[in-house]
């Protein structure tokens, strides 16, 4: 497998899977369940980070694979150099055609089937588009706008709030087994601290599920493809108890939560 080196300037495999993938929540859930099939069923892969600050997905060779210019995008050089693009598409491709044993997956005849067809559209339609604003407006807009603080980290606590209520006395969201319903959503809710959600304190059912899915290895080893986030939520909250300027600044995103909520009145609701 490929890791460290010059941005990629095109395709590098000749058969088997390749992903083309940076370290995004997106990102993540492809390794995961890759690294799941190869621990499964042998199932190799190779990879290429493409680093979206350098704007690597933007060029024609990448576009040419995925036109939205997005990761997580795979290419199939044993079907023909088939592409796939989104995570949702990849996940439901990989299982159907290397999941024979349906480890990771449903019959497509079962209600599970279709209850993780549901989770997924879920997470792809809701969770990860608006804790993705909120992690934009809490820490990465120049301009801090309470309105829109307050708008997008509301929102992802209503849909954290249905995914935990989903999690009362289940392992695991769909079918009582881990599955692509839960890979799905592993690489957002591993950073939920980004956009100030703790888990352990607003969501523990979600908070247990987590911890559950860390330890698998496979999950942990997908998680360091490309290279291992520095944003996840174990990594802020051992960053705060060594680093007081880290502690000093995560307050004080905190108290810019609180006051945006505040200020325009928010009380936390699910559904």
């Amino acid at each position: 497998m490929s890791s460290e080196a010059a941005d990629p300037t095109g395709l590098i495999a000749k058969s088997g899977i390749e992903l083309l993938t940076f370290g995004t929540p997106n990102g993540y859930k492809i390794s995961i369940l890759l690294e799941e099939l190869r621990g499964a069923y042998g199932k190799d892969y190779t990879y290429q980070p493409i680093n979206i600050g350098h704007n690597i997905q933007k060029q024609p060779w990448f576009t040419a694979i995925c036109p939205n210019g997005r990761i997580p995008a795979i290419v199939d050089h044993d079907r023909g150099g088939f592409a796939v693009f989104e995570g949702l598409a990849i996940l439901g491709y990989l299982t159907r055609h290397y999941d024979p044993q349906k480890k990771f997956s449903f019959p497509p005849d079962s209600n599970e089937y279709d209850e993780a067809e549901t989770w997924m559209a879920w997470q792809h339609g809701g969770l990860g588009p608006m804790q993705g604003q909120a992690g934009h407006f809490v820490r990465f807009a120049k301009e801090k706008i309470p309105y829109g603080i307050q708008r997008y980290v509301g929102e992802t606590e209503r849909l954290y709030g249905v995914l935990d209520a989903r999690l009362e006395g289940r392992d695991f969201i769909v079918g009582n087994k881990y599955s692509i319903a839960d890979i799905n959503l592993l690489g957002w809710i591993n950073v939920a601290r980004l956009s100030g959600i703790i888990l352990e304190e607003q969501f523990p059912n979600i908070d247990k599920w987590l911890n559950r899915c860390l330890e698998r290895p496979a999950v942990r080893r997908g998680f360091a493809i490309p290279f291992a986030s520095p944003l996840t939520n174990a990594s802020v909250k051992e960053g705060i108890e060594a680093n007081p300027a880290l502690k000093r600044q995560v307050e004080e995103t905190d108290k810019l939560i609180k006051n945006a909520k505040t200020q325009y009145g928010y009380k936390y609701t699910s559904p």
